[in-house]
């Protein structure tokens, strides 16, 4: 095993007569961490590793199997603070692969003080003692923030957009992530979320999709997820794939999965290697462009093997593996783990930095997020150190708006935290009212990081109130 480089210079170190930065750039050396400091994986080899099967197989979901797999090093209080967590606040269940835990406080057996402080723990094995005291759900969150089973056409494909839909294939991850977007429909239910299911058949709800975009020429870009395509039984995902590239429509296909950070060895499968490349040849074939999107949000989960099978994948003929990741506090709200993070991407896994998301307003979330006036401040941090094209847009996802650039805010309430957002279409729910586009629409700020006058307004606001 590799051991970490040092850490960089300090901004203030000049190389090589070059000025001084605000960030320095030094090219990150991805290591895989020694899994063997976990006491349940002492005897694991690189093979078994490499398993996608023995991942999933030893998947951690709860306090009792995170013990079973980190010993003491974590106290009997870390642990009930994990339980409490899903007892009283969770949205998502506790699922983590061998892969994602392994990230976490890279550098150490496992131990509560690294633990608390680290980065990937904070977000994908969220603890009581994390959740905000006053504010932990804003008073507008809502289960499906962003409206997105109320714009179905199908069962689980959202069109929302003119030319795009979602296609939700499956309802669950290898792995699953405290802040959610879909934690409405995605994973096992929790004490505080009962989660919706699909009805129909898989089968059945794949065939109507299909017929749906055959009949909607104007729908060009289909992004496929879930929960997380490497979840779809892979005869399945290849087949639906492949009926989309028979769409002349269709010129553009997504495949959203986390998967590849939190489970590379499935993208490694050589199966299913193999069928990206016939998949990747025929889009090509065809002029469409195939392409991955996933999901990492720390600079410590792009290890080796995260490189390994995003290369493999562009080797088999994708036109691009991308990253879209989530604005978090305490996970990368600082402009030096932004930039850390996209210079990983790209010069360690040829991943294309693409957006980082304001954190939707879903319950519990209130702790993760950030301010629009922060997001702002990092958008403008970050500009000149990344190529402009691997430069990523820091936006916010406006329920019934979509996709709006930090800075598109057409006013903003510093105080109350609202700000207002205006659009230029209509969604599949809007086509009769076209007078939604002279609306108004809202975005809110998480109330812990209002002034005392805006947090005093909000614990006296009232369901149903001007806002």
């Amino acid at each position: 095993m590799k051991t970490a480089p040092p850490p960089a210079a300090p901004p203030s170190q000049a190389v090589s007569g070059a000025p001084a930065q605000p960030y320095g750039y030094r090219r990150h050396e991805a290591v895989e961490p020694d899994w063997r400091r976990f006491p349940a994986w002492r005897q694991v080899t690189p093979s078994q590793w490499r398993d996608p099967q023995w991942q999933r197989a030893h998947c951690v979901k709860g306090a009792r199997q995170l013990r079973e797999v980190a010993g003491t090093g974590l106290d009997d209080a870390f642990y009930e603070d994990l339980a409490a967590d899903q007892r009283r606040h969770a949205t998502m269940p506790v699922l983590l692969t061998p892969q994602v835990l392994n990230t976490i406080a890279p550098d150490t057996a496992p131990e509560a003080t690294a633990w608390y402080a680290d980065p990937v723990r904070r977000y994908m094995l969220p603890v009581a003692s994390d959740r905000h005291p006053r504010w932990p759900s804003h008073p507008l969150a809502s289960r499906d923030s962003l409206h997105e089973a109320e714009m179905w056409v199908v069962e689980g494909l959202t069109h929302r957009y003119p030319t795009k839909v979602l296609a939700e294939l499956v309802t669950t991850c290898p792995q699953y992530c405290g802040h959610c977007t879909r934690m409405d429909l995605v994973g096992t239910s929790t004490p505080q979320v009962d989660k919706y299911r699909f009805v129909l058949r898989p089968a059945d709800r794949l065939d109507r999709m299909i017929a749906y975009l055959k009949a909607t020429p104007t729908v060009r870009d289909v992004v496929v997820s879930g929960g997380d395509v490497a979840n779809v039984p892979w005869p399945r995902l290849r087949s639906f794939v492949d009926r989309l590239l028979d769409l002349d429509n269709v010129r553009d296909i997504r495949l959203a999965s986390k998967g590849l950070i939190g489970l590379p060895q499935h993208w490694l499968a050589p199966d299913v290697l193999d069928g990206m490349a016939q998949l990747a040849a025929k889009a090509s074939a065809r002029g469409v462009g195939l392409a991955m999107h996933t999901h990492a949000n720390n600079v410590q989960q792009v290890t080796p093997l995260v490189a390994e099978a995003s290369r493999a994948l562009l080797g088999a003929g994708l036109r691009d593996v991308r990253n879209q990741g989530v604005l978090l506090h305490g996970v990368n709200h600082t402009p030096e783990a932004l930039l850390d993070l996209c210079f990983a991407l790209l010069d360690t896994a040829q991943i294309m930095p693409y957006y980082f998301y304001l954190c939707d307003i879903v319950p519990g979330a209130e702790h993760w997020r950030l301010p629009l006036a922060e997001a702002q401040r990092l958008q403008h941090a970050i500009m000149g150190y990344l190529p402009g094209f691997a430069t990523p847009r820091l936006v916010c996802d406006v329920p019934y708006v979509g996709k709006r650039w930090v800075h598109q805010a057409d006013a903003y309430d510093r105080q109350l935290g609202i700000s207002d957002w205006s659009k230029n279409y209509l969604t599949s729910v809007e086509h009769d009212a076209p007078e939604a586009l002279r609306r108004t629409y809202h975005y809110y700020d998480p109330l812990h990081t209002l002034p005392e006058a805006g947090q005093a307004h909000w614990a006296q606001w009232q369901p149903g109130e001007e806002r």
